[in-house]
């Protein structure tokens, strides 16, 4: 009867014990991140590790209890709806997106699971979310700016190159919204007091008609609209650049290793730390369609003298002391 009685007390003990083992056991976080481009170094520098570090902060550790589901579009964007869908699957806790086109096509792939869209323009004008200080729906995110920083980056352009005639625009149709950009254009003409002329390239090898296009038009500079597609091929457009001899205007540091002339964009590792945040303060409760969608403050203006001196650019005191970063 004793044995029978300290049978029962064990097995009383170990079914007692079993749900306090579980909930010792914290529950593991899983984060989606969609990306356009590939997860090459400037990426892991700027964004990816900005990321996982504040991440880190927030007290989670990766294979105990946070998993971070990457997934990249490689600078194909047709890619993007079944990497995103792909995602859903999965179902993680939140997803985060990187750049316009993985928001649009996360935002099409879920209704439910919290978005997070890190560095994207305009993010009311383009329809992504109905208002800034109450998203709606699943989403919510930081805005890397847009309109701002256009005219700004014109502007600096027109300063390095005074003897500008014509300024060419290159965009991505399927990144970016024309009738946006059209809207503001007669705008900044007026304050430049040059003529802008719009060129599209959706891929490689529409490159060369359109820096064709460009000179043809006489254009003698270029604001070139970051993009994947862009991104993943910088080196020929590098090219492009050198051959037609044009000033080029970027956006971000990064892209002026192995040509470009200036660039004056937000902090990507300040966006993506706060990103790591929303998706810290969703895990914990918070609704996406009641949290603010965030506005990056911090630009940053990098000067590629190499660039300038090749192109027969002098760079004027009262840029380069304003720089934050000087290639040289």
């Amino acid at each position: 009867m004793a044995a029978n009685r300290r049978q029962a007390m064990c097995i009383g003990a170990t079914a007692l014990m079993a749900p306090l083992t579980a909930l010792a056991q914290p529950r593991k976080i899983r984060i989606g991140f969609l990306g356009g481009i590939s997860p090459d170094a400037p990426a892991q520098r700027t964004s990816i590790e900005p990321f996982r570090r504040a991440l880190r902060d927030l007290g989670y550790v990766e294979g105990q209890n946070l998993e971070i589901l990457f997934r990249w579009a490689e600078g194909q964007p047709d890619r993007l709806p079944g990497l995103a869908a792909e995602l859903v699957r999965l179902q993680p806790d939140v997803i985060v997106t990187m750049g316009p086109g993985p928001a649009f096509a996360a935002k099409r792939a879920t209704t439910t699971i919290p978005l997070v869209a890190a560095v994207v323009d305009s993010p009311v004008e383009n329809g992504l979310v109905a208002d800034f200080v109450r998203p709606g729906g699943n989403l919510t995110g930081i805005s890397s700016m847009g309109g701002e920083v256009y005219a700004k980056r014109l502007q600096l352009l027109k300063e390095l190159v005074p003897s500008l005639r014509r300024v060419a625009i290159l965009m991505n149709p399927a990144s970016g919204s024309r009738t946006l950009l059209d809207k503001g254009l007669r705008d900044d003409e007026r304050r430049l007091g040059v003529p802008i002329h719009v060129f599209e390239a959706g891929a490689p090898d529409q490159f060369d008609a359109a820096f064709e296009a460009m000179k043809r038009a006489g254009c003698d500079g270029v604001l070139i609209f970051a993009d994947a597609t862009f991104w993943t091929h910088r080196a020929r457009l590098h090219q492009l650049l050198a051959k037609h001899r044009l000033p080029a205007i970027l956006g971000g540091r990064d892209w002026l290793e192995g040509g470009g002339l200036a660039s004056y964009q937000v902090d990507f590792p300040v966006i993506f730390r706060r990103a790591a945040a929303m998706a810290d303060a969703i895990v914990k409760g918070a609704k996406p369609a009641v949290t603010p969608f965030e506005q990056a403050t911090k630009l940053e203006l990098v000067i590629n003298l190499k660039s300038a001196k090749a192109l027969g650019v002098t760079v004027p005191q009262t840029v380069l002391v304003s720089a934050d970063h000087v290639i040289e």
